[in-house]
């Protein structure tokens, strides 16, 4: 076995689900450390859709002004070296095994003073910060593991802080409301921060405004300050005319789909013009805006990983980021048919998500993803039944028979080219980053 097999299933022996909300320890291993996230400014990200792909695009935009960036997201889809990423390019083993030999004995110190271990979440939270701190970075764009204010990542304090929309997901954690789970994620928001938020429901919106003026932060509101002007389809993706806090940047081509990446380009540019100081004196260089947002990838966000037939991955795991799929398959892809391939979490709304996905979708194939948090396929297909209708829907015992299952069906009673014709393998993050493994062997 490599080192860096050896040090992955370390932190696997964790249980990468195994939830703590506790901040202490992630502060103590990283006071032992010497605060490597102090090394550094931050720009911190939370909300409940769309935060990793807003990170890879502010990540890539600070990149396109010469900027030494470093950014820690999750989940991973194929490894976890993807969460900790130095300009744009996941760590290498080496290095991730390196940094891990450096962490590993002052965590497991903590280890020893507590009843229970410093989590995986936590570790690699640690792995990031002294990673961006040994490289060095100049800025670290930080993703929020889940919520905000008891999240491993907010011990930074970062003087940027980035809201995407907030809906309800995580409801046996965060709250059973937009107002709690609002709460919750406006952690984040310390003293003297500039915030930057996606247009929110009033119920979400409120707790921001009140936590900014507790704390003397700074808000920017999409739909107010900045927001998208202009929105066209393009081959590819989407041209965009954006009004920053600096002024208006026109033809930015973003290569995603769909209003939502829209928006998320948007919040991100207004986060960079806000982190590199541009504001109503001074606008950013618009050819560099453009240089980074066309230079922007997110994997497993409507990712096209084979043609004829067409196949997608997308990540959507609620049903606010199933809305947005569907506005945007819609919108942007014209299927003559199209079937679904769907694994889910047991935890998420999976009528609201598959409600929103019948109407455009011709059957599904309901299986199981590997965490020990699927939905049993049984339960799966009883829900699925109930929406789609029992001759509208199939049941596949593993994902590798699912997608072929996929396939076979959208090929059946097709005329002529397969131009037109579609899958789409959706549902949870771990369902997209296995058939991501499979498609892309």
């Amino acid at each position: 076995m490599s080192e860096f097999r050896e040090v992955d299933a370390a932190l696997e022996s964790r249980g990468n689900v195994r939830m703590v909300f506790d901040l202490s320890k992630i502060e103590e291993l990283l006071d032992v450390l010497g605060s490597p996230q102090r090394a550094y400014p931050s720009i911190h990200l939370t909300g409940t859709n769309g935060k990793t792909s807003t990170a890879r695009m502010i990540d890539s935009l600070l990149r396109a002004f010469g900027i030494h960036t470093g950014r820690y997201t999750s989940p991973h889809l194929e490894t976890v070296r993807e969460r900790i990423s130095l300009d744009g390019e996941p760590i290498s083993e080496e290095q991730f095994v390196s940094v891990y030999r450096e962490v590993e004995p002052l965590a497991a110190l903590v280890d020893q003073r507590h009843d229970e271990p410093l989590t995986y979440f936590d570790m690699t939270t640690a792995l990031a910060f002294a990673t961006f701190a040994d490289a060095p970075v100049e800025v670290a764009v930080v993703e929020v593991g889940l919520g905000g204010a008891d999240d491993s990542t907010n011990v930074i304090q970062a003087g940027v802080c980035v809201i995407t929309p907030i809906g309800l997901d995580h409801t046996e954690w965060l709250g059973d409301t937009i107002e709690e789970i609002a709460w919750a994620k406006a952690g984040i928001i310390h003293k003297g921060a500039t915030v930057i938020t996606a247009a929110q429901t009033e119920e979400a919106a409120r707790p921001l405004l009140e936590r900014c003026a507790e704390v003397g932060a700074t808000i920017a509101r999409e739909g107010g300050e900045f927001g998208v002007l202009r929105r066209t389809i393009a081959v590819g993706g989407q041209v965009l005319t954006l009004q920053g806090l600096g002024g208006e940047y026109d033809e930015i081509f973003l290569p995603l789909h769909g209003a939502h990446q829209a928006q998320n380009a948007a919040v991100a540019l207004a986060a960079v013009e806000a982190f590199l100081g541009a504001g109503a004196d001074r606008q950013l260089v618009v050819e560099t805006v453009r240089e980074g947002f066309a230079s922007t990838s997110s994997p497993g966000r409507l990712e096209r990983v084979r043609n004829a037939p067409t196949i997608l991955l997308d990540g959507a795991h609620n049903p606010h980021g199933m809305a947005a799929t569907v506005t945007a398959l819609q919108e942007e892809f014209a299927f003559s048919k199209l079937v679904a391939v769907v694994a889910v979490l047991a935890d998420k709304d999976v009528a609201g998500i598959l409600d929103l996905l019948e109407p455009v979708v011709d059957a599904v194939v309901v299986t199981r993803n590997t965490s020990p948090r699927a939905m049993p396929i049984d339960d799966l297909a009883a829900v699925a039944i109930e929406v789609f209708g029992d001759e509208r829907v199939e049941i596949a015992a593993n994902m590798p028979d699912a997608i072929e299952a996929a396939v076979v069906l959208a090929e059946t009673e097709v005329q002529g080219e397969l131009s037109g014709v579609g899958v789409i393998v959706t549902g949870s993050v771990i369902t997209v980053a296995e058939a991501r493994t499979l498609l892309k062997r």
